[in-house]
């Protein structure tokens, strides 16, 4: 069994794969402040009946990183395979600093790798991710606040506005304050994304394929007037892909 594990801002995913297909997948928050004896305790009950024979990690959380090392050195007595600079990845970068570039964002177009035409990646994470893609090559990016993000920021900084789920309400137009609100961040990040695909065809001059990803993907998406390929797995089997050439 080979684990693989995309550590965001606000969730650690982690995928359990035998073989090319990601047979399982569990969850965990993210906290900086656990220790690597601290995750072996919330990860193990996952796995204690499996052998681990490998595991990948894409991070963008250098303190869960550092906690996860250890956790596997110490306890299955592997070593990690952590997506940064000296891994080979199959991707090439053409932006103004490379480095800058996250493992997620590496991960993400190492999943749509093998995709014959231009693909448009949008990565509905903590931020949205706009990943713009031409034959292993990311040729330019868009980073905006995610959905949870702008839902925190609005409640936090107004004095009168409420807690609220993220459901979608029936209409874009509300008529209460809670669907006012819920129809701004579903409805509204649906049209940003139509929007900005919009915008990045004109700017690129052609037509090209469209994924999204994310675990707010699901809810977005049937929203999306463009045609758009839903891959909740994508950053996962990137990893998994990474994993295999090194």
């Amino acid at each position: 069994m080979i684990l693989l594990i995309d550590v965001g801002n606000t969730e650690v995913k982690i995928g359990v794969t035998r073989g090319d297909k990601i047979e399982q997948k569990f969850r965990l928050s993210t906290d900086r402040n656990l220790s690597a004896d601290a995750y072996y305790l919330l990860i193990h009950p996952f796995i204690k009946n499996e052998v681990v024979e490998n595991v990948a990690i894409a991070s963008v959380v250098p303190p869960v990183t550092k906690a996860l090392k250890e956790l596997f050195i110490k306890y299955y007595q592997i070593q990690p395979l952590v997506v940064g600079p000296g891994i080979k990845t199959g991707i090439n970068v053409k932006t103004d600093y490379p480095k800058e570039v996250g493992a997620d964002l590496i991960c993400a177009v190492a999943g749509a790798r093998t995709e014959p035409t231009p693909v448009l990646i949008v990565d509905l994470g903590t931020a949205t991710k706009y990943i713009y893609m031409e034959k292993a090559t990311i040729k330019g990016v868009i980073i905006t606040p995610g959905v949870m993000i702008s839902m925190r920021a609005m409640v936090s900084n107004t004095a009168l506005l409420p807690e609220f789920d993220l459901e979608v309400p029936a209409k874009v137009l509300g008529t209460n304050t809670i669907a006012c609100m819920q129809s701004g961040v579903t409805y509204g990040v649906a049209a940003q994304v139509d929007g900005l695909i919009e915008r990045i065809q004109t700017e690129v001059g052609q037509s090209f394929k469209v994924i999204m990803t994310g675990g707010l993907s699901e809810i977005i998406k049937p929203l999306c007037r463009t045609q758009v390929e839903r891959d909740e797995h994508l950053v996962l089997r990137g990893l998994y892909d990474i994993l295999l050439k090194n």
